[in-house]
C-alpha cells in the first residue's frame, strides 16, 4: 500500500510533506543516528600479522567474527574468541557497548577448546570453503544459491581498471564477430550459449573425500578423553587417514575403515583447525587450498551472497554427485529448520512472524529495525515451508489424519501446518469443487499479501505460502496457538465456516476490520444468520476470526477479501452492461471464486473520482448560468458563498489533529484543507504526489487527487486523461465545495452546494452522499448468503457497482494496457513480464483470450505483433501447465523423469509418434505397490500417462484454451502453431519450464526430426517447487527512493542522488545485499551518474545491477536484459569497446531465447551493437545490425516515427565511412523527410539533416571527380585526397546516448508538452506505492530526462 498507512496518524502527520525541505532535513537527521561514525581496530590472529579492520558502533562483536571467518587468512578459523586487554568479548554485544574499545585498540584473536557444536560447524565451514567456487548448489537450488554469468563476459571485475591495460587504443586486437546464431536473421537458436563455461568452476580438488567416519559417535570412555567424533578422508594424494576431532583440535588416529584404533598416530599433526592439519599431511591440499581461497575472495560478493528467496534455474549443466558428509547428514536429520545459532530444534514460526509485527515503529531507526525482522523472518519461514511442502508431497511426513484418504490428508511438519488443494469433505461443492479448492489458496494469499500491507496494529494474519509441486497444491500456514486442541465451530467468533449459513460477529473484530475497510474498500454490512438475525460484518463471511491462546485476534480464509468478477460468474436474472455483454460476458469459469484484482479497484475508484468531481463542476456551472439569468444583480453571489466557505472550512479543520481523517467516510478528506493550503505553499506535497505549481491546477493536481492516490495506490492509465479536465471551468469550484464538505458537516454550505454533491455522490455510486466514498461488498452474489430486507437499495446499488467495475475492466484496462503497448510505454518480452502488465492494471490473467482478441481486431495489429505472440505463447504454455498437473499426479516417482519427457515430447517434439518408456521393473513390482498406494500422495501408480499422444495433447490444449480462456487456438501440433503464430519451440520450452519447475538438461535439442523425439528421460535433471509467498516492503526507503526520483525529474540531479543514495542505504539495511528494489536503485543511481559525467562510478552501480538482476530474477530474464545493455553503455564510455561489445551479444542472446527477434526492444539493441561496430571500424557487420534495427523500427513505430528517421541516419553515417555515397545519401534523404514532415523546416534536427545531405553530396560530388580524372589520364592523375572518416568514438558514444535517451534533445514544442505530462504520469504512477512497476522497468522514467550534456 501507501507504506504510510500503517503508522500511527501523529507519525502520519509528519510524514505528510515528505518533499518539503523541513521534512527532509528532520529525516535526514533520523538516517544520520543510524549511520554513525566508524572507527578503525587492529586484530592479532594465531600466526598472522595484525591488521587494521574497519567496524561501526552498531555491530555486534559476532559480525567480527564472520569478517574473520571470510578473510583468506583467517578464513579457516571458526572457533576462537575475541580478547581486549585478556578479557573475552561477548558475541552478542553491540560494539559501542564494550568499554575501552575505541580506535586503534588491538583485539586479539584466542583459539578455544571445541565441543562437540563447535567441531560439527568447524567441519561444515571447511566443507563450505571447499564448495565455495562450485556452482552445484545453485543448479540443485538449495541454500538460495543462484547463477550468475557477467564475470565470463567481463573477464573478472570491471572495477580494477588500473591493472588492465588499455583497451580503448588497441582496436586492431578486438575480436568483434558474433557468434553465427546472434547475427539478425539467424535461424539457429542454441540452447547451450545460456550458461557458458566460466573457468573459475573447473574445480580444484583438494580433497578426494571428507566425510563422517562410521566409528562415531566416539564410546563412553574415548568421550572422557575428549573425543568429540572421528572424520574419514582419502587426500588427492590418495592416502586414507582417520581424524579424531577432540576439545584440544584434530590430530591422526590409528583407525582403519575396519578396526576401530583411536590412539594417536605417530606424528598425530594436533592442530587447532583441520586446514593446517591437512596441509601437514597433503602438498596438494595446501597448494590447492591457498589458491582456491584467493580465488574466492577475488569474486564479486554479489556473486556469492544468499539470495531472500530460492531462485532456481530451468537448465543445468550434466554434473557429477560427488560425496558431501554435511549434504548427506542435512537430508537424513533434516535439519528441521533449525539454524545453527538457534536454541532449541524447531521454530515456533507463528510467534516469530507474530512478535517482529508487534514491535514499535514511532521513528525511523525502529521502524527499520522491525521492517528487517519482518522480512528475516518472511524469508526464512517461506524457505522452511517450501521444504516442508517438498518433503510432505515427496512422503517424507506422516500426515496428522493417516487414517484418512490421501488426498484428504493433513500435515504439521517444523510448526508449519500444510493442506492439499483438493476439495476436502465437499466444502467447496457449490463453488467448483476440486478447481474452487485450487484456486482458494492464491486468492486467500493475495487477502493476506492486501491485510498485511495495511498493517492494522493489533489485527493478525497467519504466515502463508502456496507451493506447487509434482503437480499438487500445497498450502503452507503458520499454526495459531491453541487451535489444534479445539474444534473449528468453538474458535470461530467471527464469520463463517459455512459459507454463510450460520454466521456470527464480535464487536472487537469489527473495530479492527472497520480500520481496514477504507485502504481495502470493503464496506460495512448485515448479513441474516441461520435464525434470519442481522449479524454486522466488515468483510466477507467466509473470512474467520480466531482469538489464539495467545489472545491475538486472527483472521483467516481471506479467499474473498475483494469483491467478485461479474464476466466470469454468471447469475441467473442478471444483466451485465453493454460492454461486457458485447464481448460475451458473462462466461461460465471453472469455479466461482473469481475475483477482482486490488489494482482493478483502485483504478476503478480512481476513474470513479474524476467523474465526481466533472460532474460536480458542470453542475455548479449551470447553477451559476442559471443565476446569471434569474439576476445579473446577484452575480457576486457564488463568489460570495465560496469565499464564505472556504474560511468555515479552514477554521474547521484547524479543530482537528493534523493529518486526522477529519470525517470517517469520505475518501478524499485525508488532507484536511488547512493542510492543501499548506503544502500548496510549499509546494511540495508528499513526494511530489503533484507537480510544484498546484495553485495553477495545471494538471489538475491539486491535493485531492493526491488524497486519493494515496488511498488507492494510484492508476496510471485514467490519469493520462487529467489532462483533458483542465477545460472544464467549474473544476477548482467544485473542489473546493468537496474540501468544505470533508471539512465539516456541510453545515455552514448552501443547500444547493449540498445538492449538487449529492446528485455526483449518487450517480458515481459513492456510499455516502456527503462525500465521494466507494466501497465494496465482497458478499454479493455469494452462493448461500442473505441480507436484510431493510438493505434492499444498498444491495441493489451494489450489484450496480460490480456490473460497472466488471465493464471498466473490459471497457477500459484492457484497451488501456494496448494503448500502452501501442506506445511503447509497456513492453512486456516473456510471458512473465507481460502477466505482470496485465496485473497492473487490475486485469486477471483469464482475460488473457480477451486481450488477445482485441489486438487481433485492431487496425494496428502489425505494430503490437510481439504482444500478440507473447500472448498466445503465454496462453498454450497456461494451457498445457494446467494439463500436465492432472497428468503429473497419476505418475509414481519411479517414472517421473520418464513421464515429464514423454510430456514435453508431445508438447515440443515434431517427432509424430512419441511413445513413452516405461521403466524396466514396472511389471515386477506390481504386486507390492498395491499394499503401499495410499501413503503418499504423490504415489500414483498408474501407466495412463503413458498413453497420451502429441495430437492428443493438442486436442486438449485447444479445448482447454477455449474453456478456460474461450479463445479458439485451431492448431493440431506444435509445428502448425509455430507455423501460424511465429513462435519459437526453445521459448516455449522456457516457458512450460519455468512455469512447471522442470529443470533440464542443457544441450542442442532437436525438435524438428520428425525420426525420434526430442527429449529422453536422461534430459530431465529435476522437479522444483513453484513458491508464492508474500513480499514484505521497506515503506521508509521506498519513500526516500520515490522523493529522489521527484527530485531527478525536477532536474535537481544532485539532490536526487543523495536521497537514493539515502534508499540504497535504506534497502541494504532491510532486505540485505540482494533484493530486486535494490537492484532498481543501483540501475538508476548507475544512469545518474553516469549523466553527471562519473562514468566509472556508474559502471560499478551498474555492474552490481546485473549481478543482482542475474542472481535474483534469474539469468535470462527481461530486466537482467536490460540491466546487459546499460552495462554495455558504461563500458563503452569507460573506453572497455571488447567488453562492451560481449555484453551486447550477451543480451542479444538471451533475447533471441526469451523472445525471438521481431520485438521492438531488439531495434534499441541492434542500434547499440551497429554503433559500437562502426566505432571499432567493422563496417559490414554494422550494418548487418543497423539495418535489422530499421527494419524493426518501421514495423512497431511506423515508418513516420522519428525513431525511423534516427535509424535512417544510423545507416547513412556507416554508408559514409564506407564510402558508398549513393546509398548513404538515399538513407539521410528518407530520414530529412521524416524530420520535415514531422517537425517541420525550422526545426534544428531538419536543419541537421540538411547540413549532413550538404556535406554527403559534396563528398560523392569529389569521389566522382577523383573517379573521373583517374580514368581520363591513368595512372599519372592528379588526386585529391579524400577525406575518409573513421567515428571518432566520442561521436559514437553521443550517439549511443540518444539512441538509449540519455541526453534528450527537445524536439518542439509539443514534445516538450508531452514529456511533461510523460513525467507527471509516470510521477503519479511512481507516488502510488506501486513496487512492481519498477520490476517491470518503469524505473526508466528518467530515460527521457531533459539534460544537457
Amino acid at each position: 500500500m501507501n507504506g504510510i498507512a500503517g503508522h500511527d496518524q501523529a507519525e502520519e502527520a509528519d510524514s505528510k510533506q515528505d518533499g518539503s525541505a523541513d521534512a527532509e532535513d528532520a529525516n535526514e537527521q533520523e538516517v544520520i543516528v543510524i549511520q554513525d561514525t566508524g572507527f578503525t581496530v587492529k586484530i592479532q590472529a594465531p600466526g598472522t600479522e595484525p591488521f587494521d579492520l574497519q567496524v561501526s558502533p552498531q555491530e555486534m562483536v559476532q559480525e567480527i567474527h564472520q569478517v574473520l571467518m571470510d578473510r583468506e587468512d583467517t578464513c579457516h578459523r571458526t572457533c576462537f574468541s575475541l580478547q581486549l586487554d585478556g578479557n573475552v568479548l561477548d558475541n552478542f554485544a553491540e560494539l559501542k557497548s564494550i568499554e575501552g574499545l575505541q580506535e586503534g585498540s588491538l583485539l586479539k584473536v584466542v583459539e578455544e577448546p571445541y565441543t562437540v557444536r563447535e567441531a560439527r560447524i568447524h567441519v561444515r565451514h571447511i566443507r563450505d570453503l571447499l564448495k565455495s567456487l562450485d556452482p552445484s548448489d545453485a543448479y540443485n537450488g538449495v541454500d538460495c544459491n543462484s547463477l550468475s554469468f557477467l564475470s565470463v563476459f567481463t573477464d573478472g571485475d570491471l572495477g580494477d581498471t588500473g591493472k588492465r591495460k588499455k583497451k580503448g587504443n588497441e582496436l586492431e586486437q578486438i575480436d568483434c564477430t558474433p557468434p553465427e546464431h546472434i547475427l539478425p536473421g539467424s535461424k539457429e537458436h542454441p540452447l547451450v550459449p545460456l550458461q557458458p563455461q566460466n573457468k573459475d568452476w573447473k574445480p580444484m580438488q583438494c580433497l578426494k573425500v571428507l566425510t563422517m567416519s562410521g566409528w562415531n559417535p566416539p564410546p563412553g570412555n574415548r568421550k572422557m578423553h575428549g573425543d568429540l567424533m572421528y572424520l574419514y578422508i582419502v587426500t588427492v594424494e590418495d592416502r586414507h587417514v582417520s581424524i579424531t576431532a577432540s576439545t584440544r583440535g584434530f590430530y591422526l588416529n590409528q583407525s582403519t575403515t575396519y578396526t576401530f584404533n583411536p590412539k594417536p598416530a605417530n606424528p598425530s599433526f594436533l592442530s587447532h583447525s583441520l586446514v593446517e592439519l591437512l596441509s601437514q599431511i597433503s602438498a596438494a591440499f595446501k597448494k590447492n587450498f591457498t589458491a582456491l581461497q584467493k580465488k574466492r575472495v577475488q569474486r564479486h560478493p554479489f556473486e556469492r551472497i544468499a539470495t531472500p528467496f530460492q531462485v532456481y534455474s530451468w537448465t543445468a549443466p550434466q554434473s557429477d554427485h560427488a560425496m558431501d558428509c554435511v549434504r548427506a547428514e542435512d537430508a537424513y536429520t533434516s535439519r528441521l529448520g533449525y539454524e545453527e545459532h538457534i536454541p532449541g530444534q524447531t521454530r515456533d514460526w507463528n510467534e516469530e512472524l507474530q512478535t517482529t509485527r508487534e514491535l514499535s515503529r514511532k521513528n525511523l531507526p525502529e521502524r527499520l529495525l522491525r521492517e528487517r525482522a519482518i522480512f528475516k523472518v518472511h524469508s526464512d519461514f517461506a524457505a522452511a515451508a517450501t521444504r516442508g511442502a517438498m518433503a510432505v508431497i515427496d512422503g517424507n511426513v506422516m500426515a496428522i489424519n493417516p487414517g484418512e484418504e490421501t488426498r484428504m490428508q493433513m500435515f504439521i511438519w517444523n510448526n508449519i501446518f500444510f493442506s492439499l488443494g483438493f476439495d476436502v469433505r465437499d466444502h467447496y461443492r457449490e463453488l467448483g469443487g476440486d478447481a474452487a479448492a485450487h484456486a482458494a489458496p492464491t486468492n486467500d494469499l493475495n487477502g493476506v499479501r492486501a491485510y498485511s500491507a495495511v498493517d492494522v496494529e493489533g489485527l493478525y494474519t497467519l504466515g502463508t505460502v502456496v507451493v506447487d509441486y509434482r503437480g499438487y497444491r500445497v498450502t503452507a500456514q503458520s499454526i495459531i496457538p491453541g487451535i489444534l486442541e479445539r474444534e473449528q465451530e468453538q474458535s470461530v467468533i467471527y464469520g463463517s465456516i459455512d459459507f454463510g449459513k450460520t454466521v456470527v460477529s464480535h464487536p472487537k473484530y469489527l473495530e479492527l476490520l472497520e480500520k481496514t475497510s477504507r485502504p481495502l474498500k470493503v464496506q460495512h454490512h448485515a448479513v441474516l444468520n441461520e435464525k434470519d438475525t442481522a449479524v454486522e460484518l466488515c468483510s466477507s463471511v467466509e473470512c474467520k476470526g480466531i482469538i489464539g491462546n495467545d489472545g491475538r485476534h486472527y483472521i483467516l480464509d481471506l479467499l474473498r477479501t475483494f469483491p467478485p468478477d461479474l464476466n466470469f460468474l454468471p447469475v441467473e436474472g442478471e444483466e451485465l452492461a453493454p460492454e461486457s455483454q458485447k464481448l460475451g460476458f458473462p462466461r461460465q469459469h471453472r469455479h466461482r471464486l473469481a475475483c477482482l484484482r486490488q489494482e482493478l479497484i483502485e483504478a476503478f475508484v480512481e476513474h470513479r473520482y474524476l467523474l465526481f468531481m466533472k460532474m460536480a463542476a458542470l453542475q455548479l456551472m449551470q447553477q451559476k448560468a442559471n443565476k446569471d439569468k434569474t439576476a445579473a444583480l446577484h452575480d457576486t453571489s457564488t463568489a460570495d458563498a465560496e469565499s464564505e466557505s472556504k474560511p468555515q472550512a479552514l477554521e474547521a479543520s484547524e479543530k482537528v489533529p493534523d493529518g486526522m481523517p477529519t470525517s470517517p467516510t469520505s475518501s478524499e478528506s485525508t488532507l484536511t484543507p488547512d493542510d492543501s493550503e499548506a503544502t500548496s505553499e510549499k509546494s511540495a506535497p508528499e513526494n511530489q504526489e503533484a507537480p510544484a505549481d498546484l495553485k495553477s491546477a495545471n494538471t489538475n493536481g491539486t491535493h485531492e487527487s493526491s488524497a486519493a492516490e494515496k488511498q488507492n495506490g494510484g492508476c496510471d492509465s485514467l490519469l493520462k486523461g487529467k489532462e483533458a479536465d483542465e477545460n472544464i471551468p467549474g473544476l477548482a469550484q467544485a473542489k473546493e465545495l468537496a474540501e468544505s464538505l470533508a471539512a465539516e458537516d456541510g453545515s455552514g454550505i448552501d443547500p444547493k452546494s449540498r445538492e449538487v454533491v449529492l446528485n455526483a455522490c449518487k450517480a458515481v455510486g459513492s456510499i455516502s452522499n456527503t462525500s465521494f466514498d466507494i466501497r465494496f461488498n465482497p458478499d454479493i452474489f455469494s452462493p448461500g448468503v442473505h441480507f436484510p430486507d431493510d438493505s434492499t437499495d444498498d444491495i441493489q446499488k451494489q450489484k450496480q457497482l460490480l456490473k460497472d467495475t466488471a465493464a471498466f475492466l473490459v471497457s477500459c484496462q484492457i484497451p488501456s494496457f494496448v494503448k500502452d503497448c501501442l506506445d511503447h510505454s509497456s513492453l512486456p518480452m516473456d510471458g512473465a513480464t507481460m502477466t505482470e502488465a496485465l496485473h497492473q492494471r487490475g486485469i486477471n490473467v483469464r482475460y488473457l483470450g480477451t486481450v488477445l482478441e482485441f489486438v487481433d481486431n485492431m487496425p494496428a495489429k502489425a505494430q503490437i505483433e510481439h504482444i500478440y505472440r507473447i500472448g498466445i505463447s503465454e496462453l498454450i504454455t497456461r494451457c498445457a501447465k494446467h494439463i500436465f498437473k492432472t497428468y503429473l499426479q497419476g505418475v509414481e516417482l519411479s517414472a517421473l523423469s520418464a513421464a515429464v519427457s514423454h510430456f514435453l515430447n508431445c508438447l515440443l517434439s515434431s517427432f509424430p509418434d512419441a511413445v513413452a518408456h516405461l521403466p524396466a521393473d514396472e511389471l515386477v513390482s506390481r504386486r507390492k505397490s498395491r499394499k503401499r498406494r495410499n501413503r503418499v500422495p504423490g504415489g500414483g501408480d498408474n501407466t495412463t500417462w503413458a498413453s497420451l499422444t502429441p495430437s492428443e495433447l493438442w486436442k486438449n490444449i485447444n479445448s482447454e484454451a477455449q474453456s478456460y480462456y474461450h479463445f479458439s487456438l485451431q492448431c493440431e501440433s506444435v509445428d502448425q502453431a509455430v507455423e501460424k503464430y511465429g513462435l519459437q519451440k526453445i521459448t516455449l520450452l522456457r516457458e512450460i519450464s519455468l512455469k512447471t519447475g522442470v529443470q533440464i538438461l542443457i544441450k542442442e535439442y532437436n525438435f524438428d526430426s520428425r525420426h525420434k523425439p526430442a527429449f529422453t528421460e536422461e534430459d530431465i535433471l529435476n522437479i522444483f517447487p513453484v513458491v508464492k509467498h508474500v513480499n514484505p516492503k521497506a515503506s521508509d526507503a521506498f519513500h526516500f527512493f520515490q522523493s529522489g526520483q521527484a527530485k531527478v525529474q525536477q532536474g535537481f540531479l544532485k539532490e536526487g542522488c543523495e536521497l537514493i543514495n539515502e534508499a540504497l542505504n535504506l534497502f541494504n539495511n532491510v532486505y540485505g545485499a540482494m533484493h530486486v528494489e535494490i537492484c532498481a536503485c543501483l540501475r538508476l543511481l548507475a544512469r545518474l551518474n553516469y549523466i553527471m559525467g562519473d562514468h566509472p562510478e556508474a559502471l560499478s552501480n551498474q555492474q552490481k545491477a546485473v549481478l543482482m538482476s542475474e542472481r535474483v530474477l534469474g539469468i535470462e530474464h527481461p530486466n537482467t536484459i536490460q540491466e546487459y545493455m546499460h552495462l554495455a553503455l558504461y563500458c563503452f564510455a569507460n573506453g572497455h569497446l571488447s567488453t562492451a561489445l560481449k555484453l551486447l551479444y550477451r543480451a542479444r542472446y538471451l533475447m533471441l531465447v526469451v523472445c525471438g527477434e521481431d520485438h521492438p526492444e531488439m531495434a534499441l539493441l541492434d542500434s547499440n551493437i551497429g554503433l559500437v561496430l562502426h566505432g571499432v571500424m567493422e563496417y559490414d557487420l554494422s550494418l548487418r545490425f543497423l539495418e535489422n534495427a530499421l527494419a524493426i523500427n518501421s514495423k512497431y513505430h511506423g515508418p513516420r516515427s522519428l525513431k525511423v528517421a534516427l535509424s535512417h541516419h544510423l545507416v547513412a553515417r556507416v554508408y559514409e565511412s564506407k564510402a558508398e555515397f549513393r546509398s548513404a545519401l538515399q538513407h539521410e534523404k528518407e530520414g530529412y523527410t521524416i524530420y520535415k514532415n514531422q517537425v517541420g523546416e525550422a526545426h534544428e534536427k531538419t536543419k541537421e539533416s540538411s547540413e549532413y545531405l550538404k556535406y554527403l553530396t559534396q563528398q560523392a560530388v569529389a569521389l566522382q571527380r577523383t573517379m573521373n580524372e583517374i580514368y581520363k589520364n591513368g595512372s599519372n592523375a592528379s588526386i585529391m585526397p579524400l577525406k575518409f572518416t573513421a567515428p571518432s568514438m566520442a561521436s559514437v558514444l553521443e550517439q549511443l546516448n540518444i539512441i538509449n535517451g540519455i541526453i534528450f534533445i527537445p524536439l518542439s514544442q509539443k514534445d516538450l508538452e508531452n514529456l511533461k505530462a510523460e513525467v507527471q504520469r509516470r510521477q503519479l504512477m511512481q507516488n502510488s506505492g506501486k513496487i512492481e512497476e519498477q520490476q517491470a522497468g518503469q524505473l526508466e522514467l528518467d530515460d527521457k530526462l531533459p539534460v544537457d550534456d
